[in-house]
């Protein structure tokens, strides 16, 4: 199992924290993911650049890396 490590800039509530956990443990291969204001780890079977972009499908304003 791979585990990755994302950083936000621009997350200010607790609702898009948990926007962003249910979208990134819908994606296949996710086995397990804590998220916060700051970033998050997320460990499963994944491509990384997946991660990115289903948090960025849901048009919160946020930056990702």
């Amino acid at each position: 199992m791979t585990h990755y490590s994302l950083s936000f800039n621009g997350v200010e509530t607790t609702e898009q924290v948990n926007r962003i956990t249910t979208v990134l443990m819908m994606l296949d291969g996710v086995e397990s993911v804590e998220v916060g204001r700051h970033g998050a780890e997320v460990e499963g079977r994944v491509n990384p650049q997946a991660l990115i972009e289903a948090i960025k499908s849901l048009k919160l304003g946020i930056e990702v890396t």
